[in-house]
């Protein structure tokens, strides 16, 4: 163990580790609930949308791969500039190649830069923010991404009622990927900065500078770590792929009930806003209670939403639901990071979080593909009642395994 340095406080890393993540979010939090919308525009049945949804969440898994190397072999920042200059190629790709298939190519390229900026803010919380307070820490960066897509859809919603044109929300994107390069040249390194606010000794920075060189196989470190990976991170990837359907089945149940793009994309921000609200009390319960009581109530109200949504005809109802899925949601803010985080080793967390990435984001990538074959095998119903009763199964699991690899820890008197 590390001997205890000065008391840990959020607000010497937040605006280094926090705002890029922040000002990152909110243009995903414009353009990914409107992916399928975007998709019909362009002449995409149900299905084939929902497939195109899936697309963003298969280029992150694409990208888990080489985002371990990455981060190691450039450090936090660099690897932050480069998966935003990426993203802003991916955005032109959609703006300037306005078919389905440009969509396809330009929604990959952004995923794969997105699985690149989230691993370097994880990585970097893992290792410098203390364990006491790490599912708080971890539950904000969490927050940040959901404040960013509490904020990103009523953007959307407001350009979109303004111009009638559901593609003008690449733009939002657009200007939040030049303001994180912006940024980033701008404050100060988050991982000097939190190095020397806990002054490590010589040697475990040595450690963590080797380790950080090293070249990280995540194929590998799958295969190192297949037992946990083949229990806990199949309850992880469930979790992510009933949290990533909500992005796609919502979205193309507003198009099968009639709601307009706009009146979608205020649904879909006030549900993001009450996601919003709730992940500092996501952190405390898990620093105080334990993981648990965080991931048994998300996954369970996610589940009974996307089966109480097979039976919704109605808008009303169909708000309820989306903001239903959003308060479970908001329950487990940062516990798949903060399980993750608990998980890997502390000198070199980057190496296993890109295999625990990898293995939670195969579920997220999968959900979107599942609901299309569905879709086009049953209907959009039976998707969402399948992913209901896979939720189900997910709470299960975690309840199994999870006391098991990560056992309640004695609560933070603070």
């Amino acid at each position: 163990m590390t001997a205890p340095g000065p008391a840990f406080s959020f607000r010497s890393v937040a605006l280094s580790a926090l705002l890029p993540t922040f000002v990152f979010s909110i243009g995903q939090g414009a353009i990914i609930p409107m992916i399928p919308v975007i998709a019909s525009s362009l002449g995409a049945g149900l299905a084939f949308a929902g497939f195109l949804g899936g697309l963003f969440m298969m280029g992150e898994l694409l990208g888990d791969v080489p985002a371990g190397s990455l981060v190691a072999r450039f450090g936090e920042r660099r690897a932050m500039i480069g998966a935003a200059v990426l993203c802003l190629v991916g955005l032109a790709v959609c703006l300037l190649v306005p078919t389905t298939l440009g969509l396809a190519i330009g929604l990959v390229l952004s995923g794969l830069s997105t699985s690149v900026f989230a691993l370097a803010r994880h990585a970097f919380m893992t290792t410098y923010v203390p364990l006491p307070y790490r599912a708080r820490a971890l539950s904000t960066l969490g927050g940040t991404f959901r404040g960013g897509w509490a904020i990103g859809p009523f953007i959307a919603a407001a350009l979109i009622h303004a111009t009638g044109e559901a593609s003008v929300v690449f733009w939002v994107h657009v200007v939040a990927c030049v303001l994180v390069i912006g940024i980033l040249f701008v404050v100060p390194d988050p991982t000097a900065v939190a190095a020397g606010r806990v002054g490590r000794g010589a040697i475990e920075r040595a450690a963590i500078e080797k380790a950080q060189r090293a070249p990280v196989n995540v194929f590998t470190t799958i295969r190192d770590n297949r037992t946990v990976l083949s229990r806990m991170g199949a309850a992880a990837a469930i979790m992510s792929a009933v949290r990533s359907s909500r992005t796609v089945i919502l979205p193309l149940w507003a198009v099968s009930i009639g709601m307009a793009d706009a009146q979608t994309a205020v649904v879909i921000g006030i549900a993001g806003a009450v996601d919003f609200a709730l992940f500092y009390t996501s952190g405390q319960i898990m620093d105080r209670f334990g993981r648990l009581w965080s991931a048994i109530p998300a996954l369970t109200g996610l589940g009974l939403s996307h089966i109480v949504l097979a039976f919704t005809s109605t808008e009303g109802l169909f708000i309820a639901v989306a903001v239903t899925m959003a308060l479970a949601n908001g329950i487990g803010s940062g516990i798949l990071m903060t399980v993750g985080a608990d998980l890997s080793p502390r000198d070199d967390p980057a190496r296993f979080l890109a295999a625990w990435r990898f293995t939670t984001h195969a579920g997220e990538a999968a959900a979107p593909l599942l609901i299309s074959g569905i879709t086009v095998a049953a209907s959009l119903a039976v998707a969402s009642l399948s992913l209901g009763a896979l939720g189900l199964v997910g709470s299960l699991l975690f309840a199994r395994y999870l006391p098991r690899y990560v056992p309640r820890s004695r609560p933070d008197p603070s």
